[in-house]
């Protein structure tokens, strides 16, 4: 079994919109494309109606819903990747952009570096993700934007500065992607306000071109937990993918992009909405693990015995762990439940997961979820290995898909 990079968000780097933002866990448009021909809904006697992504991400099953003609609700809890996905699947006017480019381009060639009682995110030891010189470069041009022409919206065309001063942040800074979290280069290298200038033009530029092109179907985003699916909607596809329980934070690595465009002020705030996410373990959600009771008594014995022996390992927090584990798939076992009601009969599901391993004992992900949906009265419940991650462990990505037959 190959790690398959063409499954990843590196296939995704330089087809249009889907290479606006980098969310290192994002899997790729080639796969939701296998998936929608695999279940032959591209016939003309069947199409899907309806599409659902109950954990949008980056709006990959979207956008490609969309590119496709098709309608798609998508749901984050998130609300930086609520505001992205708005801004991401929404269709614009080339003239306009030409405009915004246009005036953008003159305006930073005019524009002086501020050199002293410039803002800056409250980030926790931000020093270490960016020169004193490139910070204050951004900063400046953080200030342009926001003065010029507004803060974070979901609607005018100029939030796709904002898109590209997020990617600009992360391009500048020390932080290292080649591994599944953020991890740091051991140097920070310096950027002048001429080379921001620059780099931000550039990275706009692209994006500018790839929104000229329209998008023919309909993406509706709602900001929401994914366990209580609150909005009403029937649904016959379902294509996402959950975090995985492996203890890689979505927030930990968003937090950058969420200080600097004003989605986040705290490490208390990160902590607290990390909690409220399926999988989070970031900040306080740590604490109340220790404390987490489960919701329901239908859990498989494969996973009460896992979180047993992680809970057994000789380690000071497998207590914890084995709390994070069973709590993640307690929350998959709520959202798989209260999803049935907002299915179409005979809908399809397919949820792209990993299995996860901790202190030496394997979170077989595939197989639990498969036990849930069989309790559940899931039906054609089926799983695939479609890539491995990791060439030196066995952790592999999974296509878990299911079927229901009746609306609840």
């Amino acid at each position: 079994m190959k790690q398959r990079s063409d499954y990843t968000f590196k296939y995704n780097i330089k087809n249009g919109r889907h290479g606006w933002l980098r969310l290192t866990p994002a899997y790729s448009i080639k796969l939701v494309k296998e998936i929608l021909q695999r279940d032959t809904l591209f016939t003309a006697e069947v199409q899907p109606q309806n599409i659902l992504d109950p954990f949008c991400g980056t709006a990959t099953t979207g956008v490609v819903a969309a590119e496709y003609g098709l309608n798609c609700t998508l749901y984050d809890i998130n609300p930086f990747l609520v505001w992205f996905c708005k801004i991401k699947s929404k269709n614009f006017v080339a003239e306009q952009l030409d405009n915004l480019v246009e005036q953008v381009s003159s305006d930073l060639e005019l524009l002086a570096i501020l050199e002293k009682d410039y803002w800056l995110p409250p980030m926790k030891n931000i020093e270490r993700w960016w020169s004193q010189d490139t910070l204050a470069a951004l900063s400046t041009l953080h200030n342009y934007i926001t003065t010029q022409w507004g803060k974070p919206s979901c609607k005018d065309d100029y939030n796709l500065l904002w898109i590209a001063f997020a990617r600009l942040v992360i391009e500048t800074s020390a932080a290292d992607f080649n591994h599944i979290s953020v991890s740091f280069k051991e140097e920070t290298k310096s950027h002048g306000w001429q080379a921001i200038k620059d780099m931000f033009i550039a990275i706009l530029l692209p994006m500018i071109h790839s929104a000229k092109t329209d998008l023919p179907g309909n993406v509706t985003i709602f900001e929401g937990d994914s366990r209580l699916l609150q909005y009403e909607g029937l649904y016959d596809t379902v294509i996402t993918s959950p975090p995985y329980p492996n203890r890689i934070s979505y927030i930990r690595e968003l937090r950058p992009y969420m200080y600097w465009l004003g989605f986040l002020e705290s490490g208390e705030e990160a902590g607290e909405l990390d909690w409220k996410a399926i999988g989070g373990t970031w900040g306080c959600a740590t604490s109340r693990l220790s404390t987490w009771t489960q919701e329901n008594e239908h859990l498989p014995k494969l996973l009460l015995n896992t979180c047993k022996a992680i809970e057994e390992s000789d380690t000071k927090n497998g207590k914890v762990m084995a709390a994070y584990v069973h709590k993640f798939f307690d929350d998959m076992y709520i959202h798989l439940s209260n999803l049935r009601t907002h299915l179409q009969p005979n809908a399809t599901i397919n949820y792209i997961l990993g299995n996860s391993s901790f202190y030496g004992h394997f979170v077989d992900t595939d197989i639990i979820i498969m036990e849930i949906l069989r309790e559940l009265n899931y039906t054609n419940i089926s799983s695939k290995i479609i890539r491995k991650r990791n060439s030196k462990s066995n952790l592999y990505e999974y296509i878990i898909s299911a079927s229901y037959p009746m609306s609840a």
